[in-house]
């Protein structure tokens, strides 16, 4: 399975939250046994961009972690434009509920951008693997819909 760099890096998120990757080499040969080929240099700038740290487990042994970003620090504007123009494909409106469609395990990491950004009329989200519902404001469906088109580059 070749996969998408979000679904490589779905999978690498889950290798290092299990605690075990102690190097990017070990990330390689756990990739390849979920049918993922990736190469040394590309997990180095995936592992950059998830913002992966090396860090001491219990036992003493450098493991790779991905820090928490404190649920009260706000995306900037800038992020939440690329994580949605990158993953989100379809926007749906039913009264004020609005749902998304991402690539399939792409869900949580949308919801998570629009949780922490500053868009207007966003109560609160819920994910799944591949959909995402963003709930808004009452009688703010409309215009939620369309911001997140928008930030999303589905409209102009």
């Amino acid at each position: 399975m070749a996969g998408t760099k979000a679904q490589r890096q779905h999978h690498i998120a889950q290798h290092i939250a299990e605690g075990t990757v102690t190097s990017q080499g070990h990330l390689v040969e756990l990739l390849a046994t979920d049918g993922i080929a990736a190469t040394q240099a590309t997990v180095s700038r995936d592992l950059e961009e998830l913002g992966a740290v090396k860090v001491r487990s219990v036992g003493g042994q450098s493991i790779y972690a991905i820090p928490e970003i404190p649920t009260d620090h706000a995306v900037p504007d800038d992020h939440l434009r690329r994580v949605l123009g990158d993953w989100v494909g379809e926007v749906n409106r039913s009264g004020d509920l609005v749902v998304l469609r991402t690539p399939p395990g792409c869900a949580h990491v949308v919801a998570s951008a629009l949780d922490r950004g500053t868009v207007p009329n966003l109560i609160a989200t819920v994910a799944g693997d591949d959909t995402l519902l963003a709930i808004a404001s009452e009688g703010a469906g409309v215009e939620l819909a369309e911001e997140i088109s928008t930030l999303a580059g589905l409209i102009n």
